[in-house]
């Protein structure tokens, strides 16, 4: 592959290991589940469901969902714009800037099918590092 997938090879089912590190609270969660893209209108729904585990407490389930749209651009659920995959190379990176936070997220589809997203998110009361592998389940 000479850059990033297009928007739809990311179509189907993935396995989704995450890991958040926390470094404000010194703390490092997981959470393990799927994540779906299923066709939506002239793109794919991304929508993901799983556990996570949090030091000391009991598993909780969670959920997220975004819509991703062609050229890659993803959106929140609501339909406002979060941010866009640039197609030039195997590890594209973008920001979002969520006033007072920022989002940076670096891709790796170096080892496609399988894939990763790390997400650097910092702000006054924000630090942490949350890193997500997908695996396809096809």
């Amino acid at each position: 592959m000479e850059g990033s997938p297009d928007l739809w090879d990311f179509a189907g089912d993935w396995r989704l290991s995450r890991r958040i590190d926390d470094r404000r609270a010194g703390t490092a969660a997981t959470f393990e589940g799927r994540a779906v893209f299923a066709p939506d209108g002239d793109g794919l729904a991304y929508v993901e469901t799983g556990t996570l585990h949090l030091p000391g407490q009991p598993p909780l389930e969670g959920s997220r969902r975004y819509q991703w749209r062609p050229g890659i651009h993803v959106h929140f659920e609501d339909g406002r714009f979060f941010h866009a995959i640039p197609p030039q190379d195997l590890r594209p990176e973008a920001s979002h800037d969520c006033a007072p936070d920022l989002y940076h997220v670096s891709y790796d589809f170096s080892d496609w099918p399988v894939w990763r997203a790390e997400w650097r998110v910092q702000g006054p009361r924000k630090d942490y590092t949350l890193v997500s592998d997908y695996t396809p389940e096809r």
